[in-house]
């Protein structure tokens, strides 16, 4: 015999499909930073693809750019690859996420020793990616790249 749903088994039942149904729908969001610096011809720490689409044949990952596209006291936006390359100093490179850490929008513009959101004003600097203007409380996620000779490789 069928007996009829009590309050308490619809609300078990709800709470496990909605457990269920979220799983997977967080993000990483852990701000760790992991990106190092090198010299032209060294290997460094991000991920991606290139603005071609190509991929190198065997210097690692898939090539970005030249280093000459990246300014010294600046960086480049990869939008495609939601990656941002800086140099701080001269010869010294850094990845991070182009996603902001305020509401995911993708950062459109690298000036004055940072990057930064338009959507709401968020600035992190090129340095380590930490927050140098709210809204965003997190940095950006390092991202790993290596720079064989003059070209800049996701790693």
């Amino acid at each position: 015999m069928n007996q009829p749903a009590t309050r308490r088994t619809l609300l078990a039942t709800g709470a496990a499909t909605l457990a269920v149904c979220c799983v997977g729908c967080g993000t990483d969001g852990d701000g760790s930073s992991a990106a190092a610096s090198t010299s032209p011809g060294e290997s460094a720490s991000a991920s991606g693809t290139s603005d071609s689409g190509t991929s190198d044949s065997g210097d690692g990952g898939e090539a970005l750019g030249s280093v000459s596209e990246i300014p010294e006291g600046g960086g480049k936006i990869f939008a495609a690859q939601k990656v941002v390359v800086t140099q701080p100093e001269k010869g010294e490179y850094k990845a991070f996420s182009a996603i902001c850490t305020h509401q995911g929008c993708t950062l459109d513009k690298v000036a004055n020793g940072t990057v930064d959101c338009s959507c709401h004003g968020s600035r992190f600097r090129i340095s380590d990616g930490s927050v140098a203007q709210g809204p965003a409380t997190q940095p950006l996620a390092a991202k790993e790249i290596m720079v064989h000779g003059n070209t800049v490789h996701l790693g």
